[in-house]
């Protein structure tokens, strides 16, 4: 099967979720002996776009268009069937963010393409026919879901999946294809984008806080223990609804899903609508003063104690280790 794999650049930069998708997507056309293109729409440097052809893309397509610099959903979603089609691929493979959710739907409509978002892991094949594994009810199940139509599109979860350098090369070509008129009848006229912060969808450290930390006055030591660790900052829903915290920062159902490797959950009781927000992270620390917390149900590891003495001893520890580092 041929695999096609779409791009996602921020202002021409890639994500670590495009390597995370191209590394998948080559996994699956050697799975199915077939050849891996790349697709990048958006004005992208070619020594960028070359180093895709290390993890596994034996071809890029570049479209560099004025009028698609910027997210076109409807355009994007055109370009990439397009492409799909110029190559003949069976199998195309996007990242499950928000770019990503907004485009699979729409490119598996103009491909007649079955579709199954937020993928954990490879898929399995028989025959022509793929099963595919996802996160299901809010994270506290998995479904295997059987694709059986000839074009399949599917969007890997981030953090899912290694990185895998393969050393390989890829040739970068452009492509010809334009997007129709009626594809811009909504356009974004600007984004603004929170430049300083770590992307908290994709970050692979969390550091959350809930209503033990008593108020916003008292989250400097949350921002300073994941400005030490690298991690990125969140909340529970009633810490944003109580306007302590950005909404942009909500972890949960209601609010943003995470899957990082390390999620640490600072006075957070951990009800079932936060817990499903974050049943993906491969490690989660709890904090808490309260040992019959639900959280702690969940937790690989768990320090029952007042946040205000554990958090500061932690910090000097973290400060400690890489003084030594």
């Amino acid at each position: 099967m041929n695999v096609l794999v779409y791009l996602e650049n921020i202002e021409g930069k890639f994500k670590k979720s495009t390597y995370e998708v191209v590394s998948y997507a080559a996994a699956i056309a050697k799975q199915t002996g077939g050849t891996l293109t790349a697709v990048s729409i958006g004005n992208v440097a070619e020594s960028t776009l070359a180093e895709i052809g290390k993890y596994g893309a034996t071809k890029i397509l570049t479209i560099q268009q004025d009028n698609l610099n910027s997210f076109v959903n409807q355009a994007y979603a055109s370009l990439i069937a397009k492409a799909a089609n110029s190559v003949n691929a069976t199998v195309v493979v996007l990242s499950n963010t928000f770019t990503g959710k907004g485009l699979a739907p729409r490119v598996a409509v103009k491909l007649n393409a079955g579709l199954v978002d937020g993928a954990l892991e490879l898929p399995t094949f028989d025959g022509t026919n793929m099963t595919v594994k996802r996160g299901a009810f809010s994270g506290k199940a998995f479904a295997n879901v059987n694709l059986t139509s000839a074009i399949k599109v599917i969007t890997l979860s981030p953090n899912a999946y290694q990185i895998n350098d393969l050393g390989t090369s890829a040739s970068i070509e452009a492509f010809s294809e334009t997007a129709n008129a009626n594809d811009f009848k909504t356009i974004v006229k600007e984004i603004i984008r929170a430049s300083d912060k770590i992307s908290l969808p994709e970050a692979e450290l969390v550091v959350s806080g809930g209503r033990g930390l008593k108020g916003p006055e008292n989250w400097a030591m949350i921002e300073e223990l994941a400005s030490l660790l690298g991690a990125a900052t969140g909340c529970s829903k009633p810490v944003s609804d109580s306007g302590w915290r950005p909404h942009e920062e909500h972890v949960g159902q209601t609010g943003i899903a995470v899957a990082p490797n390390l999620y640490i959950a600072i006075g957070i009781s951990g009800a079932i609508q936060h817990l499903a927000g974050v049943s993906s992270s491969k490690v989660i620390v709890v904090i808490n003063k309260d040992p019959e917390a639900p959280f702690f149900k969940v937790a690989d590891y768990g320090i029952v104690g007042d946040a205000f003495e554990v958090v500061p001893q932690l910090i000097e520890a973290v400060k400690a280790l890489k003084a030594q580092a």
